[in-house]
């Protein structure tokens, strides 16, 4: 597909035939092996597997006939089930449509409907919440605040929920000075989680680019959706799909193409919401084929010699990384491992976890909190024996449920990079890297 080099986009869409997920069912061999691999059917017996909720369960639903299999809420949705099919039955896309399917028909309402439309808005909560964070800080994370957000939502009292950052992405980019040794030119799709949680993220990609020769371009940009598939609201997700579509393919029309830092930002823009979402025009195509993940976009730049690898500085540091499940979904290796193997010095524990857990809003949840963390448990386990300073992990909630479980801070991968290239870093990794620095003078004096 990529025929180009990455910096052009290609502005014709392919016409590649595609398979509904539903009809993929009837590939299933009952092999059984998505059931030995679900990180949810191994530590609970309300989910009953991969196997028996998609294929087997398929075969006896009907579209007009409301499904009474509630166990299907169940399915986290991290596509593990996906990766391990061998004959490539769309397990996580069947149950995503048959939870939305109860929304539709009312099987999933009240506080629990509430509760779920409030958390699959990122965006919104970041417009109300952002800009008083010292106050929608200290309501979220006290006490008190969540014993009501416990009693009157259903949100689980320790889940891991972010902190709002004292300002957004947009904010800071508006200011910024772009270098002038610019050749070529990117648009960056920020996400929620950087424009109101974790600015720093989009601050080391911008910074990244710029090192390798691109003008980053930050247009108008909604929210991809996912929390809103993940819960079954495909209607809204549909708005804010068609929204970035509009947003974006005019870039991408003009040659330039679409990275983002949130992996399962990317993967929606790619394959959830087109898939889900039946939307296979040929602007979602054209969206679809023109983004990456910034991590496989930098690693292509190297493939191809166009990555600048000559300034980077050594970071004698040994640090766990977790590629999160939604990264694995991508199908494209662990782009980021192979990014942080050419930082001088740097030495990657590489964790063997399915999953963290949470699942995007999953583990936020009351009724799916404890199952959340006992299949977080493993990875859990890996990065406190690792005895690190920090963790690396490029999934924005998958980063805050390994902080919550551990104590430890996670950031993502390029952020280490952006501090290679000698960008000044933000907290946490400032903090570890002034630790590193100083301990290192005082064995000079010693």
């Amino acid at each position: 597909m990529r025929d180009q080099p990455i910096w052009k986009a290609r502005t014709e869409p392919t016409t590649t035939p595609h398979q509904p997920a539903e009809l993929t069912l009837d590939q299933c061999i009952k092999c059984n092996i998505c059931v030995t691999a679900c990180p949810v059917t191994a530590v609970t017996d309300l989910f009953p597997g991969p196997k028996y909720e998609a294929p087997q369960g398929g075969r006896f639903r009907q579209e007009t006939q409301p499904s009474t299999d509630h166990s299907i809420d169940y399915c986290s949705g991290c596509r593990v089930c996906n990766m391990v099919c061998p004959t490539g039955v769309r397990i996580a896309e069947i149950n995503a449509r048959v939870r939305a399917h109860m929304v539709k028909t009312g099987q999933i309402k009240g506080r629990a409907r509430l509760r779920n439309n409030l958390l699959a808005r990122p965006e919104t909560l970041g417009k109300l919440g952002q800009p008083l964070a010292p106050l929608t800080n200290l309501l979220l994370h006290n006490t008190l605040g969540r014993w009501f957000a416990h009693k009157l939502l259903g949100i689980a009292p320790h889940a891991a929920l972010p902190h709002f950052a004292s300002h957004k992405f947009s904010s800071w980019f508006r200011k910024h000075t772009p270098l002038s040794m610019v050749t070529r030119k990117v648009v960056y799709f920020h996400g929620c989680a950087t424009e109101y949680y974790e600015p720093r993220v989009g601050k080391a990609a911008v910074h990244v680019l710029e090192a390798n020769g691109f003008e980053v371009l930050v247009p108008p940009q909604n929210c991809c959706g996912l929390p809103l598939l993940s819960n079954g609201e495909f209607q809204a997700a549909h708005t804010y799909h068609e929204k970035n579509i509009h947003h974006l393919v005019k870039y991408i029309r003009q040659g330039y193409v679409i990275v983002g830092t949130s992996t399962s930002c990317t993967l929606t823009l790619k394959e959830e919401a087109p898939e889900l979402l039946d939307n296979f025009s040929p602007e979602a195509r054209l969206l679809a084929e023109n983004t990456y993940d910034l991590s496989e976009f930098l690693l292509l730049l190297w493939e191809t010699g166009d990555l600048n690898t000559e300034n980077l500085r050594p970071l004698p540091l040994t640090l766990p990384y977790h590629p999160p499940c939604q990264y694995r979904a991508h199908r494209l290796g662990i782009p980021s491992l192979e990014l942080l193997q050419l930082i001088p010095e740097l030495q990657i524990q590489l964790s063997q976890a399915a999953c963290c857990g949470v699942a995007g809003t999953y583990g936020y949840k009351q009724e799916k909190y404890e199952i959340a963390m006992r299949v977080g448990e493993p990875l859990f386990q890996f990065v406190r024996h690792s005895r690190a300073p920090l963790v690396l992990c490029d999934s924005e909630t998958c980063r805050w449920q390994i902080t919550r479980a551990t104590g430890l801070p996670a950031i993502h991968p390029i952020e280490l990079l952006a501090a290679a290239y000698g960008f000044p870093a933000e907290e946490p990794l400032r903090t570890v890297l002034a630790t590193y620095a100083n301990n290192q003078v005082a064995v000079e004096l010693h």
